[in-house]
């Protein structure tokens, strides 16, 4: 059994936040982001939420796979910043679509998790146990950003992307996932501390906020990109010169670069949305595949290349026919 992307859709809040508006709270510029990220806005929720983001996009994608929403078997919401611990992001997003007949259940794989679900979607549609599957990939950043520090509020923003995976008699699909939690110290942020009436001790202080080791991401970045780029290529028996367009999570437009050096593409294969929204964890890919639909820059038969890394670690691929 094949799969297909058959819909994708995209929402950003209203509010946009750039550089030069950063520099007006704190100590920092436009040219000092941009040279060091590639970033030069990013979209920053103040009235939205990370649910009704999500439905946005994913009555996006289904309008374009002409679906409805009681056809959805399952939905798969990857995500760091529900609105809530509980009910999961999935299952509200389930509610306010009227999505009656899918299972939905949410995972965290921080800036792979778009492509952790994709990888999900296809191995139960691979399986038979379901045809036709909403992933979505949303986030709310601005809420665990420490607005003092310059060194990661800068870097994030706020939105979300979702597609219609269906089953489909044609195409190929290759992918491939790992994690290595041995270095998760690098990014990490802080939960609530254990506090309870047989706790004796006073609960340790956490660090409520996002914290990053933003050289030993890049390095960790520049390594493994590649590699998981290449196992789904060997996967699918491509070439990278066979592929139309890879699309990379929006991280720091260095890594982008340098993983384009080291598999020898173009940067004209590697389409951006960093310098308009930033990182947004799970969302960005989705977003930018969206983008790139959008575009018309898609064609059905096109061979593409996903591509997610961060928090964990973890890191993932796809390699797909569109």
């Amino acid at each position: 059994m094949r799969v297909k992307i058959a819909g994708t859709g995209s929402c950003l809040p209203r509010l946009r936040v750039t550089n030069d508006d950063l520099g007006t709270i704190m100590d920092t510029s436009d040219a000092w982001i941009r040279s060091r990220t590639g970033i030069g806005a990013r979209h920053i929720a103040v009235e939205e939420t990370t649910t009704g983001m999500s439905v946005e996009a994913a009555r996006q994608a289904l309008e374009e796979a002409g679906m409805k929403p009681e056809e959805l078997e399952l939905i798969i919401a990857a995500t760091l910043t529900p609105d809530h611990v509980l009910p999961p992001l999935s299952c509200e997003v389930q509610r306010e679509l009227g999505a009656v007949h899918a299972a939905a259940y949410d995972l965290c794989a921080a800036c792979s998790g778009f492509v952790f679900a994709l990888n999900t979607a296809q191995a139960y549609i691979q399986s038979g146990m379901y045809r036709k599957i909403l992933i979505i990939g949303a986030e709310t950043l601005s809420k665990l950003m420490d607005w003092t520090d310059r060194s990661t509020c800068v870097l994030f923003g706020d939105g979300a992307g979702a597609a219609v995976i269906t089953a489909g008699e044609e195409g190929i699909f290759a992918g491939t996932q790992g994690s290595d939690g041995a270095k998760g110290d690098v990014l990490s942020c802080g939960g609530r501390p254990l506090e309870h009436p047989f706790q004796r001790k006073e609960a340790e202080a956490v660090h409520p906020y996002v914290k990053m080791n933003g050289q030993e991401v890049y390095k960790f970045a520049v390594r493994t990109v590649p590699k998981c780029i290449s196992q789904v290529l060997e996967q699918a028996q491509w070439q990278p010169q066979d592929i139309s367009l890879f699309l990379l999570h929006q991280a720091n437009q260095r890594i982008i670069e340098a993983v384009a050096k080291r598999i020898r593409q173009p940067m004209e294969k590697f389409p951006v949305c960093l310098e308009e929204c930033g990182n947004i964890s799970a969302a960005s890919v989705p977003v930018l595949l969206d983008r790139v639909n959008k575009e018309g820059r898609l064609q059905r038969g096109d061979r593409i290349v996903l591509a997610g890394f961060g928090a964990g670690l973890t890191w993932g691929a796809a390699a797909l026919t569109w």
